[in-house]
């Protein structure tokens, strides 16, 4: 891809997120996802690959239909209500369209099934743009419309989520799905806490983003895409390996780590809402994702490919990481510590 065109594909992305993020207008927002939608397929496809192709017409044909429900849902709003205002969503079959059409666009169980297999088909760098950037319009559009969301309906799909999320990622071998079922997961964390503490869904969203970021760039800078690559870590970059692991522990939950700070909040905020079972149930789902985030730390630290060439010197001398891979690596691990203080924001 010429880099002309990729400059306009990058800023129509940034562009649908914006207008998307701006509007007080549904049909304004729904523009905006149809712009990001139609942005990423042209970065999907440029490495003309049968897989490639497949994942982004899967792609085109899932976002369509989420597309089809939300201005379906919006325009239902419209006709009962007499109102385009997205935070003005009252009628009760429009906000459960709303809904499910939000939630296909996340890749929220139960319509969780097209973003396995697209991820699977693209580049790495294209899975980065897909499970962090193309997030955040679905997301703050339910975080607006959180008041008048249904409860019942969310917390099923967030224990769907988090369950489906956990099995799935179990079996897998390739990295790029293992990552894709994660991502299923910690959207259902979000949905969990949505309509009790919105600002709590962001924070969640945040970190995710950043930890999900580094470890793409993680694996871009290795060129690992299966298990088995990752065997060669310690060989290729030890000091990345070794960042990786504790990355690996955030995406698990794990203290004194950053990713135990969202799961902690919500816990607690549940738990208030004496929601005891139900946060006993996504708890407990999260130790399958847990599972084989220890796998892929396993296949890291305790399994070596035998040493065919002298890679101590080669990862000294091909050392390309900028100051962001650090800058986020520590975002992903050591904020901990500042949960007192964000805990007062959100309050």
């Amino acid at each position: 891809m010429s880099p002309y065109a990729l400059s306009i594909m990058l800023s129509s992305l940034a562009t649908g997120t914006m207008l998307t993020l701006a509007s007080n207008h549904w049909f304004l927002a729904w523009m905006g996802l149809e712009l990001n939608t139609l942005a990423i397929i042209p970065l999907m496809t440029k490495t003309h690959h049968p897989r490639a192709t497949e994942a982004a017409t899967k792609y085109f044909l899932m976002q369509a239909l989420a597309s089809a429900m939300i201005l379906f849902s919006s325009t239902m709003n419209a006709w009962f209500m007499g109102e385009w205002d997205i935070t003005n969503m009252s009628h009760p079959i429009s906000t459960a369209a709303l809904t499910i059409g939000l939630a296909m666009k996340l890749g929220i169980a139960p319509f969780h099934l097209w973003l396995p297999d697209v991820l699977q088909g693209l580049d790495l760098l294209t899975c980065l743009i897909l499970s962090t950037w193309q997030k955040i319009a679905p997301m703050i559009l339910m975080i607006q419309i959180h008041s008048q969301l249904n409860t019942n309906l969310l917390i099923i799909m967030a224990i769907l989520s988090t369950t489906i999320g956990g099995w799935g990622g179990l079996n897998q071998t390739h990295l790029r799905k293992i990552m894709a079922y994660s991502s299923i997961a910690h959207l259902g964390w979000m949905m969990l806490v949505l309509c009790f503490m919105p600002s709590l869904t962001l924070l969640n969203l945040i970190i995710y983003m950043v930890m999900t970021m580094v470890m793409f760039m993680m694996f871009l800078n290795m060129m690992s895409t299966t298990i088995n690559k990752m065997a060669m870590s310690w060989l290729k970059n030890p000091m990345m390996a070794a960042s990786m692991m504790i990355v690996l522990m955030s995406l698990g939950g794990l203290p004194p780590t950053t990713g135990f700070m969202p799961k902690w909040l919500i816990i607690q905020e549940m738990t208030k809402q004496n929601m005891i079972i139900i946060t006993t149930i996504i708890t407990l789902s999260s130790l399958l994702s847990l599972f084989f985030y220890l796998r892929m730390s396993y296949s890291i630290s305790l399994t070596t490919s035998p040493n065919i060439s002298n890679t101590f010197s080669i990862w000294r001398q091909n050392n390309k990481n900028s100051m962001i891979l650090p800058t986020t690596i520590i975002l992903s691990t050591l904020m901990l510590p500042i949960t007192p203080t964000l805990i007062n924001i959100l309050n």
